[in-house]
């Protein structure tokens, strides 16, 4: 991940959310807070990192002149692409935005509206965990690559189970979360 963004690039990074500077405060976070959810629903690693690597590549653009119509559908491609390369792993062959033709989709707000949707009724269905079972998905899948190993066997030894049963425990409480998320989004839809 590249570091270094200037204080004028994000500047305009926060002008081209809002003229006000605390409404544009606002729509930052606001949309920090829809890209962590975007790569915590999507199980990358370090999702605050990545947003704000998003929003560092978005701000660089601007930097540099380039014309960003919809800020919102942007971001969330810079994600896709931040994600997809923190995925495959290879930073050092990882393509720069100039050779990945980024298009915002047809309607962003409604995209976003409708994953902040899906990412509340997770947080629902969550909720309505026994908490110990909420702690085990989460810790579950919280990790990546070797940490994740080494937490999920301490994981398996607090709970006292074998790792393939933890595997399997894990396995039943994530289909189980994604029945309750399919639930809770057709009673929301119908609404």
């Amino acid at each position: 991940m590249e570091v270094g963004l200037s204080a004028e690039a994000f500047a305009k990074l926060l002008d081209s959310l809002a003229v006000d500077s605390e409404r544009a405060a606002e729509k930052y976070e606001e949309l920090r807070r829809i890209l962590m959810r975007f790569f915590e629903w999507r199980g990358a690693p370090f999702p605050q990192d990545h947003a704000d690597e998003t929003f560092n590549r978005v701000a660089r653009k601007l930097d540099e002149g380039v014309k960003i119509k919809n800020i919102g559908g942007y971001c969330y491609q810079v994600a896709r692409l931040v994600f997809l390369e923190t995925t495959k792993g290879h930073d050092s062959k990882r393509a720069s935005l100039e050779s990945v033709r980024l298009q915002a989709p047809e309607n962003p707000a409604h995209e976003l509206a409708e994953k902040e949707l899906r990412l509340d009724c997770l947080d629902d269905c969550l909720r309505g965990l026994p908490s110990d079972r909420a702690e085990l998905i989460l810790e579950y899948y919280r990790y990546e690559k070797r940490v994740q190993i080494d937490r999920r066997r301490a994981l398996a030894q607090r709970f006292g189970l074998r790792r393939d049963a933890l595997a399997n425990r894990a396995q039943r409480l994530r289909d189980n979360l994604q029945q309750c998320v399919s639930a809770c989004l057709r009673r929301k839809s119908a609404i």
